[in-house]
């Protein structure tokens, strides 16, 4: 008896030592609602505003196309590279914006190939009109998107204050190898803004606001749900988010997700609960 009772006390000496090591050895930079996973932390920042850039700049380029029918300010001004085709006759009409099928060096800076295909009824401009987008093959910057979106412009009392509803159900392709695909899933409703540039018809000068709900499948299979807060604004002269705060939540706890004050840089800031986390977006 007195033999086991003193096993017991090393037995529960060991125990109290292990949790005192464990104590100690917890990275203070993290608490229990933190991700583990390094790859998590930065990733899904910079998968979102990856994938929604994506699908704001095709929209953009549809409306570019729509509007002119040509491609004058897609291009660079020496490259022939991209052609805009339309039918007006058939029913939906179909506006198709081609690269050719290798990269086309375009006036924004990226290289694009494959074609976005443009369906819709009536007039391009008009109100309520949904334009149906897909794709052909298309790569943005050797990325390859797929899915569809669907917008309805909406027009408002305020003279050139029309927006678009949105509902986006893309994939982007992060890894040129076929056979290793890393796909990014962008899925829900948003209301789309341009806010910025609609007076000239160069695209390096407008920047749209963003504002909904979207649920973001990263290529590790984690799922994790955008409330967007505050309106994220993107430029298409810019890579990144440039502002705006999404609460997300999904697979481990709550958190708060800052893209900034509206500079272009690759800055963003993640709060979950008391602590303050600086993150690097990728592109």
């Amino acid at each position: 008896m007195h033999c086991n009772l003193k096993f017991s006390k090393y037995l529960s000496l060991f125990a109290f030592s292990a949790l005192v090591f464990s104590a100690c050895s917890k990275n203070p930079s993290k608490d229990d609602n933190y991700l583990d996973n390094d790859d998590d932390r930065i990733g899904y920042a910079s998968d979102a505003s990856r994938i929604e850039f994506a699908n704001n700049d095709v929209i953009s380029l549809a409306d570019q196309a729509g509007t002119l029918y040509n491609a004058e300010y897609i291009r660079q001004a020496t490259s022939t590279c991209v052609t805009v085709a339309t039918d007006t006759i058939n029913t939906p009409h179909t506006l198709i914006i081609r690269f050719g099928d290798a990269d086309c060096p375009c006036a924004d800076g990226h290289n694009r190939r494959g074609s976005i295909i443009v369906q819709y009824n009536g007039r391009y401009l008009d109100t309520n009109q949904v334009h149906t987008i897909t794709y052909n093959d298309y790569y943005l910057d050797g990325n390859r998107l797929s899915g569809w979106v669907k917008t309805t412009r909406v027009d408002t009392t305020v003279t050139g204050n029309w927006y678009y509803k949105v509902q986006v159900n893309d994939s982007l392709d992060m890894n040129p190898d076929p056979l290793q695909s890393k796909y990014i899933v962008w899925s829900g409703n948003l209301l789309r803004r341009w806010v910025g540039g609609s007076s000239t018809n160069d695209r390096n000068d407008d920047y749209f606001s963003v504002s909904g709900m979207a649920t973001l499948t990263r290529p590790n299979g984690h799922v994790f749900n955008f409330n967007i807060a505050t309106p994220l604004q993107f430029a298409t002269s810019c890579n990144y988010a440039q502002s705006g705060v999404v609460n997300v939540t999904g697979f481990t706890g709550n958190r708060v997700l800052n893209y900034g004050s509206g500079t272009c840089d690759d800055d963003a800031q993640l709060n979950v609960d008391v602590h303050v986390y600086q993150l690097t977006l990728e592109y």
